[in-house]
Order: structure tokens, then sequence, then C-alpha cells
């Protein structure tokens, strides 16, 4: 079974990215590639050293250099078979749930529906249909695959 990844995991494996792409980038320019505060990326960057995957050095005067160590390559290899296994497993699961809201389609007589929402998930939603030869439709008529976030609901069979 797959390990969920946490956004704190997701942070640290961006983080150990980013940093071993480029040693001297700066606290600052790692939040705004997480979306983050500076703070925050502190706070990561802080708990990266105790574990000992990452290590300071003093570039210049007031400019940091951060060095992933071997440690820091194996955390970030198992961070990013996790992020992976997590990813394929919801893709499982929402293909499955996908597939069981349209034999319920299939069983009501109907052979198409309308998929609202957008994204991962609703673009998942798209292909299972694809492949289980149900036709997509704009039809307020059809039922429909409700996705919101992680969550699809099947409406329109009553």
């Amino acid at each position: 079974m797959a390990v969920e990844s946490t956004n704190e995991e997701i942070r640290e494996l961006t983080l150990l990215e980013q940093i071993e792409s480029d040693p001297d980038v700066n606290q600052s320019t790692l939040a705004t590639q997480l979306g983050v505060a500076v703070g925050t990326v502190n706070w990561h960057i802080k708990r990266l050293i105790a574990k000992g995957a990452v290590k300071v050095s003093r570039a210049e005067r007031k400019k940091l250099r951060y060095i992933i160590t071997p440690e820091g390559l194996a955390l970030r290899a198992r961070l990013a078979v996790n992020y992976v296994e997590n990813s394929f497993s919801v893709y499982r699961r929402t293909r499955q749930r996908v597939k069981d809201h349209l034999a319920k389609v299939r069983k009501s007589g109907f052979d198409r529906v309308r998929i609202t929402g957008s994204g991962d998930v609703a673009d998942i939603c798209k292909l299972t249909c694809i492949e289980q030869g149900v036709a997509i439709v704009n039809d307020k008529s059809a039922p429909a695959l409700v996705v919101d976030g992680y969550r699809i609901k099947l409406e329109g069979l009553e």
C-alpha cells in the first residue's frame, strides 16, 4: 500500500530538488517557488539540517550555500518514491470510483455522462469514460460525474 505524501514531505522534496539544482539559492526564492512564507522555508531547512540531509556553509559575508549530504540524497529519493506511489494510488482509486459510477450509469440505461469540475481528477474521469466507451456530453439531461477536489459524486440518476 502506498504511503500518503504530506504537504511537509512534498515541500521537503521540492526544497531538496531546488537546493540540489542551485546550492546558492536563497530562502526568499525558495519561498516563492513553493508558494509559502520565508519563515516556512526556514523551518523546513532547519529540519533538513537537523536530519543531516543538508549542510550550510557561508559562500560570502551574508550569502549561504546549501549542500545536500548523502543522507539528503537518500531522503530525496525516498520522498520521490513516496510521492509517485501516492500519485498512482490516487489515480487507481479515482479510476475505480469512476468505473463503479459508470456501471450504475449503464445499469440505469444511459451510455453518456456529463463531467463537471476540472483538474487532474476530472481528466482521469474523462480518460476512464473514453476507455469504458461512455460518451462525454454537455446535455443537462445526462447523469453527471461531479468532481470536487478528490471527490466524485454521481448525480442525475434519481
